[in-house]
């Protein structure tokens, strides 16, 4: 065991440029990270300059420098999507060839509609695809009037409820999700999440949703590299919407986040203060969610940097045989065309206190992180993906 702990720290959406498949998702010129620097006029990212990451492409105010003890390289992903589902499955091993379905640009279709109606006994407001604050300001004070719940969905392949806490109630719009989950299991829907959306506040301007939120996921469609480490008696600890992502599967202990900023809080505490053995495996949402699908480019540079700085604090924390890997599921390009995800190249990042340092080059699959992940603990390999273990000396 080359290490002890493992911390793989996911954040949402930060692609790093155009790969070779992009063309088929539309996004043939789409680059999350550059655009965002060239939109803003620089980025300022001392921490993960430090580590390498002007080397992925032409950062503006990122300089291109070998560092000390740093590792990058980039990946491509292997299978056909550019969700969040796929992309978090990847890293574990599991290449998803038949994609999930979206529903961005017809809503959902009348038959799914009317067994969610029949079986929770609420009419629906919505049915099509939205920001999750906007649709509130749009829905929120017909839904408190009339008791119908808010039906959306996104880029993602989501169907998501809002409903009011006080005027409809949690547990029932739990229980309402729970039927929307059973009703999505059919194959011909194949729907990735159902997300519960609570929200509070009494009229359109004053709409906020809570933290009250709950995924319910489709549980990964093969074992996974986090199941090998939970069944080998390894911790594999959960920070913000991991858990939800696997549906709890191959999660032992599970942290819930209420933005990026608290994740890596939560993170650094981890870090200081917890004695493990095993994968701390994180996901920090904000900069999809609130900047990307929002097309926020200034927003989501601001969120960055203080991304780079909370980073600079969590390496300070670093125990000698830990490791740290930073990465992103997908692409979403805020200067880009729509609200959607774009499909892009991803940053792999490496980091320890006793490594040199170097390049990790293009690689062909997200896999070849749980591939390093499962070769350091000493667990089945996963059907995909090539260990990077090796290369850092």
């Amino acid at each position: 065991m080359k290490f002890k702990r493992i911390f793989l720290i996911v954040c949402d959406s930060v692609g790093c440029g155009t790969e070779p498949n992009s063309y088929l998702y539309g996004d043939d010129g789409a680059n999350t990270i550059a655009h965002i620097a060239d939109y803003c006029g620089g980025i300022y990212l001392p921490t993960l300059e430090s580590l390498g990451y002007g080397n992925l492409c032409d950062i503006k105010g990122v300089k291109k420098i070998k560092s000390d003890n740093g590792y990058y390289g980039k990946m491509q992903e292997a299978s056909n999507g550019k969700d969040t589902l796929t992309g978090h499955w990847e890293f574990m091993g599991i290449k998803t060839v038949e994609p999930f379905v979206t529903f961005t640009d017809t809503g959902f279709p009348k038959e799914l509609i009317d067994e969610l109606i029949q079986k929770t006994g609420h009419e629906i407001l919505g049915n099509y695809a939205a920001s999750g604050t906007e649709i509130l300001k749009e829905l929120g004070e017909e839904h408190i009037k009339t008791g119908k719940m808010i039906v959306y969905t996104s880029s993602d392949s989501v169907l998501q409820i809002a409903a009011h806490e006080k005027y409809f109630g949690l547990d029932e719009l739990y229980r309402c999700c729970k039927i929307a989950r059973e009703i999505c299991m059919d194959p011909k829907w194949k729907v990735g999440r159902i997300i519960a959306r609570p929200f509070i506040g009494e009229s359109k301007n004053e709409f906020v949703r809570t933290p009250n939120r709950h995924d319910y996921a489709l549980s990964p469609s093969d074992r996974t590299v986090l199941n090998e480490l939970k069944d080998n008696d390894f911790d594999v600890i959960s920070v913000g919407k991991i858990n939800d992502i696997f549906n709890g599967s191959g999660i032992t202990e599970a942290f819930k986040t209420t933005s990026n900023e608290n994740g890596m809080e939560v993170t650094i505490d981890i870090c200081k203060n917890k004695i493990f053995t095993g994968l701390c495996f994180i996901n920090l949402v904000d900069f999809d969610s609130v900047y990307g699908h929002r097309r926020n480019p200034v927003g989501y540079k601001e969120a960055f940097e203080r991304f780079d700085s909370l980073l600079n604090k969590m390496l300070k924390e670093l125990k000698q045989d830990d490791l740290v890997i930073i990465t992103a599921d997908h692409g979403n390009d805020p200067t880009w065309k729509g609200t959607d995800h774009t499909r892009e190249y991803v940053p792999l990042i490496a980091y320890s206190k006793t490594t040199i340092g170097g390049s990790l080059g293009t690689r062909k699959t997200f896999a070849d992180i749980g591939a390093a992940i499962a070769e350091n603990f000493g667990v089945k390999m996963p059907k995909i993906g090539q260990s990077f273990l090796k290369e850092l000396e």
